[in-house]
């Protein structure tokens, strides 16, 4: 990286006399740092057109020239962006608290950047958060916002505090403040939408100093730590509710306020704090859009050990032995600690596989092993060729991919030809590549469920489907012996976690593309007129878990289906016959007419565009034809442009082709599958 300074926003000076007949015009020099490039679209007026470009170019900025980038984001029209980019991600975030929050816009803006993804910010009147949150006719509801971040800081307590204060009065403002924000929690829930974010309570020093005994101090610790676990608990019981926790980031030596903003501008957290703030409340956003990294591709020379295998042999590495060869292992743990996670690890190196192989075997210090890889890319091309190798072959779009490396001309390499890459770049001192590696929170999600866990197996799994594949001379042969099983029911309350991220993260086999968070799930499962149906599958390789799900509403004698999306990891396997079938053949028994089924277009869900014809149904009319697009690989990740705000219905007027059964014939079960229908109680 580059250490030059940032220039200065600031246009350059010009002569005051006439150019004379020698006189040339010297030409701008080209940019030469992502500092400068940034500066240089700025002064062009290209920030908004250039926008997909400047997540590539923020990512090697340091904490002070990402700081100046953020003041020029915040000037980005995002209605601009999406009028040259209209396929970006776009979220509304709304911003709420107690003291004086505009500082916190620029901050968002930036992780927006650097994410590619669109933020428009709804920003409150000073200290309103309770009215914004109590009232449904707030400004902040109508927004419908995605986000809402509700800004908590020390000074919600302090200002309640009496003069002179005791312990005891501190218990009595910290229960009525906890008590507050669970009923504003609860309000929230019934009247909003999207997720809402509150934050713990940093302990300010020179609180804790004002008291002289230790045994007071103490007590006050006690307390407040309190308080802010009943916080972190609300988050347990309240799937609309995130709390961020920053306490370990002001462990981390960030300063939780500064005195004078504080003081003069009634901004109680510091330009730094609210900057890590906004880093967290970045990958919700990302999070929100879909845009979790489901892949990790690490190097191995200098990333996983020390020093080069193909120089020092499989036994002259650096690992578990040694300051340095500690911190590799350390290094190594918490990758292990990601795949166990439901992270994809694969190894993308320049080396020989026989050594790896060796190493992964047979050094004791190491802490992976070859099992914990889905993949071993060892061999002498192109790092970027491997990746995009990679990502094909477990069936995901390039950009689920995170790639760390040491190296400063293959990370520089892999930005330039994969974008979508996330390019975490490491350095040579290895101590600090945990602190790299998380920084981002590539692979954060709102709940880990138990597929999530599998993950890493089910992919090792379908490797082995697939070499089976290989032994049969027709697909059909193929099936019959793989022995799919397909088991349909009502969700139950366990599975709207899983639900919810399908319906975040699925593009290719989703037919609506409504993007539901776990509370709107749980309301249409447990509604009067609606119901969403759990698909599972499992064959002789093992069981595949919550694949699939349904939605349905009833309206008089006619069953929409709302959605129906599937995993990519079981296509063309019969299961979503199976279920379809199941529908059809449910509403019949039920008393229905006909079931009705919808489909929107969005840039990766071609490849189901005909899935209501092909299984008779005839087409309604609507809106008018939408053309083809090319298809694209599956990453259940969202097409976000195209999505619906969740809990909404097909529009017809929004790319909604519409299709109708009669009932009058069900197609048939595949043969080669058996299905179980959990609400019946029998196997068909």
């Amino acid at each position: 990286m580059s250490t030059a300074a940032v220039p200065t926003d600031e246009p350059a000076p010009t002569g005051t006399g006439e150019p004379g007949p020698t006189d040339t015009t010297t030409p701008a020099p080209a940019p030469t740092t992502p500092a400068d490039e940034l500066l240089a679209l700025h002064r062009s007026g290209r920030l908004a057109t250039e926008y997909p470009r400047l997540k590539t170019l923020l990512a090697q900025l340091d904490e002070d020239r990402s700081a100046r980038a953020a003041q020029l984001l915040a000037r980005v029209d995002p209605d601009e962006v999406l009028r040259a980019h209209p396929s970006l991600p776009a979220l509304t975030v709304a911003i709420t608290g107690h003291g004086t929050l505009s500082a916190l816009v620029p901050a968002l803006a930036l992780e927006g950047a650097r994410h590619g993804i669109v933020l428009r910010t709804v920003v409150s009147d000073f200290d309103s958060y309770v009215f914004d949150l109590a009232d449904p006719g707030s400004a902040l509801h109508a927004a419908s916002p995605d986000l809402v971040l509700c800004l908590l800081d020390p000074m919600v307590v302090r200002d309640e505090l009496p003069a002179p204060w005791r312990p005891e009065d501190v218990e009595a403002v910290l229960a009525e403040k906890t008590a507050l924000l669970e009923g504003l929690v609860s309000r929230f829930a019934g009247s909003g939408s999207g997720t809402l974010v509150l934050n713990t309570l940093p302990l300010p020093r020179d609180l804790v100093a004002q008291l002289v005994d230790h045994r007071s101090r103490a007590r006050l610790g006690v307390l407040w730590r309190e308080a802010n676990i009943r916080l972190l608990r609300l988050a347990e019981t309240r799937p609309e509710l995130v709390v961020l926790d920053l306490d370990p980031i002001a462990g981390e030596g960030v300063e939780v306020t500064d005195a004078r903003l504080s003081v003069y501008a009634k901004a109680h957290l510091s330009p730094r704090m609210l900057s890590r703030y906004a880093r967290e409340a970045g990958h919700l956003a990302r999070l929100a859009a879909g845009q979790t990294k489901k892949c990790l591709a690490v190097d191995l020379d200098q990333t996983l050990w020390g020093g080069v295998l193909g120089d020092d042999g499989p036994e002259g590495i650096e690992v578990g032995d040694g300051p340095r060869g500690a911190a590799f292992a350390a290094f190594q743990k918490v990758v292990g600690q990601l795949a166990s996670q439901g992270v994809l690890l694969a190894a993308v190196s320049k080396n020989d596989l026989g050594p790896v192989r060796d190493v992964l075997a047979n050094r004791t210090e190491m802490a992976l092993r070859e099992e914990d890889f889905v993949r071993l890319a060892v061999n002498w091309r192109p790092k970027h060729e491997n990746l995009a190798e990679l990502a094909a072959d477990l069936n995901l779009a390039v950009d689920s991919v995170v790639f760390a490396d040491d190296s400063a001309y293959e990370c520089g390499l892999v930005r330039r030809e994969l974008p979508g890459v996330a390019v975490v770049q490491l350095d040579e001192e290895p101590a600090r590549h945990i602190g790299k590696l998380l920084r981002d929170g590539w692979f954060d999600t709102r709940e880990l469920t138990t597929e999530d866990r599998a993950r890493p197996a089910l992919y090792r799994s379908e490797a082995e489907r697939k070499d089976f594949l290989h032994t049969f001379d027709s697909l059909q042969d193929y099936l019959r012996e793989l022995g799919v099983r397909v088991e349909i029911g009502p969700v139950a309350d366990a599975d709207v976690p899983r639900v919810s991220q399908l319906t975040l993260r699925t593009n290719q086999f989703n037919l609506t593309t409504r993007r539901l968070q776990p509370a709107e799930v749980r309301a249409l499962a447990e509604g009067p007129a609606t119901q969403v149906l759990a698909v599972r599958s499992g064959d002789r390789f093992g069981d595949n878990g919550l694949v699939g799900a349904v939605f349905l509403r009833r309206e008089g004698s006619t069953v929409h289906i709302d959605n129906f999306l599937l995993s990519c990891r079981v296509f063309a396997r019969g299961i979503e016959q199976a279920a379809l079938t199941t529908v059809l053949s449910r509403a019949r028994a039920d008393g229905a007419h006909e079931v009705v089924g919808h489909y929107r277009e969005s840039a990766k869900n071609a490849k189901v565009q005909d899935f209501y014809p092909a299984n008779g149904f005839a087409r309604t009319g609507g809106a008018g034809d939408v053309g083809e697009r090319p298809d694209e690989r599956e990453d259940e990740q969202p097409d976000a442009h195209t999505s619906e705000r969740p809990g909404e219905q097909p529009d017809a007027s929004a790319n909604v082709r519409t299709f109708r059964h009669d009932l009058a014939g069900i197609p048939p079960l595949p043969d080669h599958l058996q299905l179980t229908d959990t609400s019946e109680g029998h196997t068909p």
